[in-house]
């Protein structure tokens, strides 16, 4: 099911009881997030999607934790469960000759349903719902907008779930991200766009090239997919709204900025257009970030508003982020659902991946392999920290097979029992994410593979590993049969 705008998916929240309304003024400083962070923690009576109908000093509404659980983020997707995401994927990059006819037919089908869906190019329209109401450069306030501060020590108000859309100065190859933003006046933010990222590559282009300019914009809401896309970390070069496509069925409407020469999705909710200046930096910060930590002040460039265009009655939407689980965790299982195929395609010993709310995604990675002959989890743990933003895991702790990296309980029972910490371990130097404050040099630290796997002979093993104590088949089969008669 594809959601032609957020407007959609907010009645098919609303049908599914997984949206409260709420009524009460709020502020948007500090008290939304309050409010989200109890919802998400826990402390409320469910965890659903929040609209803000009055936020005190606005006119528009807030919405968020609107991707702020399994359930929620596999709607917006179009998906009944996210573990579809992989099972599409790997179907489509099986890199296996087919077994038969029909397997090879159905495969075509599959890839000519993708083609459909991504398109032959943008699909151009000259009226948008986001172009309704239009704000010039001479009346464009940033100042109008809900724009929430989250949390006490953070450097001001930040845009937190946007779509932030550049080109690359040489290539011209769009690329869409979610960067946070600072407000620092009513036509200018700051964009935090950390130095492994896309846009952080256009900005290095651009300086190369003396350019002062990059034309952006920041797009606000439109259909879920394209909302969360912008998260996504793929490849460089590879468009993020092409993957809304796929995911969508349906390729995406885009329409002409009003005064910066990019495309934006027609059915968004607000768009900010501007340009970035590449050598236009100032200090950006503090920000309690999803790290559950306050990153400190550095230095980002400067975004200049040139025109703000929305819908009649826009929503703004919005995310918070903090000590997990937040939002931000269903976002990343949606991620790691996804790129688990591709990992597949260089890793094929890989059964599943896990990278828990407490890994914060980067910290902790779990793996479980079918593991074959001596250093095989070794292998696989260079081989992840070889394959793009994977190289930024600063743990890596590789089980066998029949291990559910899913049930973080099972894991630790199995990594801390099967693990001779003199051998078994794997400590290196490397990169680590922009947000790691542990590392004592920025973005460069230190990095762990942990082999948890049962251990060969040939890996210096001497004696004969133990079996896992399990009942026998026929035994758990009888029991079965008179469970129900048990009034247990």
């Amino acid at each position: 099911m594809a959601f032609r705008d957020l407007r959609e998916y907010l009645q098919a929240l609303e049908e599914r009881q997984e949206l409260v309304r709420v009524r009460v003024p709020v502020s948007p400083n500090l008290e939304i997030t309050e409010i989200v962070d109890r919802v998400c923690k826990g402390k409320a009576k469910r965890n659903v999607a929040l609209f803000f109908e009055k936020v005190s000093g606005y006119e528009m509404p807030v919405l968020i934790n609107a991707f702020g659980s399994p359930e929620r983020m596999a709607l917006a997707l179009g998906l009944q469960h996210l573990d579809e995401l992989g099972h599409k994927l790997g179907k489509l990059i099986d890199p296996r000759l087919p077994a038969s006819l029909a397997e090879m037919i159905g495969r075509g089908q599959d890839l000519l349903k993708v083609l459909k869906s991504i398109g032959l190019g943008p699909k151009k329209v000259r009226r948008a719902p986001v172009q309704q109401v239009i704000w010039d450069e001479e009346h464009a306030s940033l100042y109008k907008l809900p724009i929430l501060k989250c949390w006490p020590q953070d450097g001001g108000a930040f845009i937190t779930l946007p779509q932030v859309i550049t080109r690359d100065p040489q290539s011209g190859v769009r690329n869409v991200g979610m960067y946070r933003l600072q407000v620092v006046d009513e036509r200018t933010l700051l964009v935090h766009w950390q130095r492994h990222k896309g846009g952080a590559e256009h900005q290095r282009v651009a300086q190369a090239q003396r350019k002062d300019r990059i034309p952006a914009a920041v797009v606000l809401g439109g259909d879920p997919a394209s909302m969360w896309c912008a998260s996504a970390p793929l490849p460089p070069n590879l468009d993020e709204y092409l993957l809304a496509a796929y995911l969508r069925g349906a390729p995406l409407e885009f329409v002409n900025c009003v005064s910066q020469p990019l495309e934006v999705p027609a059915q968004a909710e607000i768009v900010i257009e501007g340009f970035i200046d590449p050598n236009d930096q100032r200090s950006e910060g503090p920000f309690g970030d999803h790290t559950g930590y306050y990153t400190p002040v550095e230095v980002f460039p400067a975004f200049h508003v040139t025109a703000i265009t929305h819908r009649r009655n826009p929503i703004y939407p919005a995310t918070v982020v903090g000590v997990p689980p937040m939002e931000d965790v269903w976002m990343g299982k949606a991620t790691e659902r996804l790129f688990l195929p591709l990992m597949r395609l260089f890793l094929p010993e890989i059964v599943d991946v896990c990278m828990p709310a407490e890994g914060v995604f980067h910290n902790l990675v779990l793996v479980s392999i079918r593991k074959r002959y001596p250093g095989h989890a070794r292998k696989v743990i260079f081989g992840l920290w070889g394959l793009a933003l994977m190289s930024l895991a600063k743990a890596i702790v590789v089980v066998d097979e029949w291990v559910d990296v899913q049930n973080l309980s099972q894991v630790a029972w199995q990594a801390l029992g099967n693990v001779d910490w003199s051998r078994d371990v794997v400590i290196v130097d490397g990169p680590v994410d922009h947000l790691d404050h542990a590392s004592y040099h920025h973005s460069f630290g230190g990095k762990i593979g942990i082999d948890a796997t049962a251990k060969l002979p040939e890996e210096g093993y001497e004696r004969v590993w133990p079996q896992v104590a399990r009942m026998d088949e026929a035994v758990q089969a009888r029991i079965d049969q008179i469970w129900n008669k048990l009034n247990l």
